[in-house]
């Protein structure tokens, strides 16, 4: 296997290892404690740290495979692909999880927005109007597609966002070459 898919395989498995893992063990806690509240900070935090892999992947690559060089370009390709690679092992997961084991999650997850949204205060109306949004996320949800799609809008752009800073980071010319002037 080539050094970079190999590199991409690797890194991108163990990003979508680590963030598949901390849905699961969400969904279960949601499933298992009906008080317990979603922490969507939590949530993007723990893509964060898989995503962290993003950055360890593209240096990994420049310093092991690429002689200690790497453009930006070759950067954001390595990063995109251990998005991609990461962010399908999560909707897979997902989707095993979502239609097998909570197929009722979408009621649980209703009932949770209006019940925070009652206890901040919502109005008859702002709750009448967040059930029927609910309502509409709902329906979505009825088709598969929508699910894949909703699901890859979660966590990609995270990616992309963590691809782009590490390649800025990481982007390292071949010594000797000249730097163009301001």
């Amino acid at each position: 296997m080539k050094p970079m898919k190999k590199n991409v395989l690797t890194f991108g498995l163990i990003s979508g290892l680590i963030i598949t893992i901390m849905m699961v063990v969400t969904v279960a806690a949601c499933y298992g404690n009906p008080d317990f509240e979603g922490n969507k900070v939590l949530g993007y935090a723990a893509m964060i740290i898989a995503f962290s892999l993003i950055f360890v992947g593209i240096r990994n690559f420049r310093d092991k495979y690429n002689n200690g060089v790497i453009t930006f370009g070759k950067a954001f390709k390595i990063g995109l692909y251990i998005t991609l690679i990461a962010s399908s092992v999560y909707v897979i997961v997902w989707l095993i999880d979502y239609y097998l084991f909570v197929p009722d999650f979408m009621d649980r997850y209703t009932a949770q927005v209006l019940k925070a949204a009652q206890k901040d205060g919502a109005t008859a109306a702002e709750l009448t109007a967040k059930a029927k949004e609910m309502a509409n996320f709902k329906e979505l949800y009825k088709n598969p597609l929508m699910v894949i799609l909703i699901t890859y809008a979660e966590i990609f752009p995270i990616g992309i966002l963590i691809t782009v800073i590490s390649a800025l980071i990481l982007k390292k010319k071949q010594p000797g070459h000249l730097q163009p002037a301001n």
